[in-house]
């Protein structure tokens, strides 16, 4: 079988420059996602730079999530309303301060029409679950349900007023998480009808990729996320190397560019070779390479050739960057000929001399008496 590609190819810099150079035609701003309102995602060459660096926190990560009935817009809200996080003082009508002669609390007032129209899998004794289990660290015997809408909280006794404990509960109060995800910001309910009839699925804004995919309703196998490192820490290294493929090829795309997918392939594979995402900065080379004097032709030359000398590193000059620095035939193309050809070193026999032979030295002989 014949390779696609002569042996010696110089692969590393055909793929550098196959993604560079679209790289040069690229504009430097955010694109919206197509249909869906006031989605941001960073595109162009701030996006690419991400994914090559493989950035930990990048600008705007999205999760794809795919849903198990996607064909129903009203499941498609009660999903959204189990992941989006949802604070106490988005469904209230009003939170009051209350002064007794003989005591003092917060009435609070919870708007059931809200959480019908927003489809929340909450109730009142729920709520006050949420509020006793919340950092304020409330005595449970303190939060007491009223009805079926109100909900009373009683300011915990400590050095303060009990009036100063009170503002400052109905400070803190509405920004209880009563449900969803505390890391996910929004979720967006995205309508795609490329393919003739209407999927629904859901981009969801944050990092927290493992509790997406395990909440009900979510179709764990068909979830993505645009970040690389929390795909690794959640689904391993193959994931990852798949991510940093279409993500390179989707901003290509973006921009009306295509490039051959054997290009990103190999910049993945080289960034994920070790096991871990490592980016292709000084801290990931450092990791990816053993070569001292690759690494000193990136950045930092003095450092580390000084801590190469200090520790008495040897360096087998293999690469292209060591070949050039040392001034010998780089192992690239017509130089690597030598690893495709071997010949064998035998030593050649060792023939005796004429003027040794004996029937030579009966003829000298004879001609000599003559």
């Amino acid at each position: 079988m014949r390779a696609k590609i002569e042996p010696g190819t110089a692969v590393g810099a055909l793929a550098a420059q196959s993604i560079g150079e679209p790289g040069t035609q690229m504009t430097l701003k955010t694109f919206h996602f197509a249909g869906v309102a006031s989605m941001n995602i960073t595109q162009g060459v701030p996006r690419i730079k991400e994914i090559i660096n493989a950035s930990p926190k990048i600008s705007t990560p999205i999760i794809t999530a795919a849903l198990i009935n996607d064909a129903d817009p009203e499941y498609a809200r009660r999903v959204k309303g189990r992941i989006e996080k949802t604070t106490l003082g988005e469904v209230t009508e009003y939170i009051e301060e209350v002064y007794l002669p003989d005591d003092c609390f917060l009435l609070i007032k919870i708007d059931i029409d809200r959480i019908k129209l927003l489809k929340l899998e909450v109730d009142v004794n729920s709520i006050r679950y949420s509020i006793c289990t919340s950092k304020l660290r409330l005595n449970p015997k303190l939060v007491n349900v009223r009805g079926d809408s109100i909900i009373t909280v009683n300011p915990s006794k400590n050095k303060y007023s009990l009036n100063y404990a009170l503002t400052q509960l109905k400070e803190l109060i509405p920004n209880i998480v009563i449900k969803g995800l505390p890391s996910v910001s929004r979720a967006v309910i995205h309508n795609d009808d490329s393919c003739g009839k209407k999927k629904y699925k859901l981009f969801v804004e944050g990092d927290n990729m493992r509790d997406v995919m395990a909440t009900l309703g979510v179709l764990g196998k068909k979830t993505t996320s645009n970040n690389t490192i929390e795909v690794f820490k959640t689904l391993g290294i193959e994931a990852a190397r798949a991510t940093i493929m279409t993500e390179i090829k989707l901003v290509m795309e973006n921009h009306g560019m295509s490039i051959d997918r054997r290009h990103p392939m190999l910049v993945a594979d080289l960034m994920t070779s070790r096991g871990e995402v490592l980016g292709i900065t000084r801290q990931g080379l450092a990791k990816m390479k053993e070569s001292v004097l690759n690494l000193a032709s990136f950045e930092k030359t003095s450092d580390h050739l000084f801590d190469a000398a200090y520790y008495g590193q040897k360096d087998v000059i293999c690469g292209v960057s060591e070949s050039i620095i040392m001034g010998i035939p780089v192992p690239v193309g017509t130089g690597i000929f030598k690893l495709l050809h071997k010949a064998d070193k035998d030593e050649p026999k060792k023939r005796d001399l004429i003027f040794d032979d004996l029937q030579f030295k009966k003829i000298i002989k004879s001609a000599t008496k003559s």
